[in-house]
């Protein structure tokens, strides 16, 4: 892995956000020394905690989860891989920061009715089930447009029946989804899924849309809950 590259990354993402402030500091906004300051100082930990979290990702997260996806599909079992590609799923997406965020955030506005642990683990389902599906449709060849379109008729005819509040939650339930700690290694599973299908079958890497296909599960999963605390 190059780390210098990998700052190189971080800071061309960073830069133009802490232009477009100083450029509005010295024209519209104005803002006070010490929130100025303050900007600065967080601007330079984001970008020290991005190397390291980008560098854990490629050093760690990434190799393992392409070395899970190739090793559960040599079993040759289908039962195999959908089990472990939901339970991978599952657990990465209780792990995700940004899933407990909104979590808390919906529990705190419906005083409680909804609580965490509820969201959490409707999203984690959703999510499960359809790294589950992604795997079965490079397994099986089968072409993304046909699931996403199924997927998102069926999510919108939900979104007729369900409770209006939940409509939004749902599709921001698909949203955070894609956070730092699911999309890696999600995107690593099922590259390691394809690269041995591709070698078996002769055929070029199947996994692109496999974050866009799980992003159905927690929006899914979601506004079937709402149709339930109607």
């Amino acid at each position: 892995m190059n780390l210098k590259e990998t700052f190189n990354e971080v800071v061309y993402a960073i830069i133009p956000i802490v232009a477009l402030v100083l450029l509005l500091q010295f024209t519209v906004v104005n803002l006070p020394m010490d929130v100025l300051v303050k900007f600065i100082g967080g601007a330079v930990m984001i970008v020290l905690g991005l190397v390291l979290f980008m560098a854990g990702s490629k050093i760690g997260f990434i190799p393992v989860g392409e070395t899970i996806g190739s090793s559960i599909v040599k079993k040759g079992k289908l039962w195999i891989v959908l089990f472990f590609g939901f339970l991978l799923g599952f657990v990465i997406t209780v792990a995700e920061p940004d899933v407990q965020v909104l979590a808390s955030q919906i529990d705190n506005v419906t005083g409680g009715s909804i609580a965490k642990p509820i969201v959490v683990s409707t999203i984690a389902l959703g999510v499960g089930i359809f790294v589950g599906l992604g795997l079965l449709r490079i397994f099986l060849r089968v072409p993304i447009f046909y699931l996403v379109t199924v997927g998102y008729s069926l999510a919108f005819a939900l979104a007729l029946v369900t409770s209006p509040e939940f409509v939004a939650v749902a599709f921001d339930a698909g949203g955070v989804m894609t956070g730092p700690l699911a999309v890696p290694f999600i995107m690593s599973l099922g590259l390691g899924v394809s690269a041995v299908i591709g070698k078996k079958g002769d055929k070029g890497d199947d996994s692109f849309g496999m974050i866009g296909l799980t992003m159905l599960g927690p929006t899914l999963a979601v506004l079937i809950m709402g149709v339930f605390f109607r």
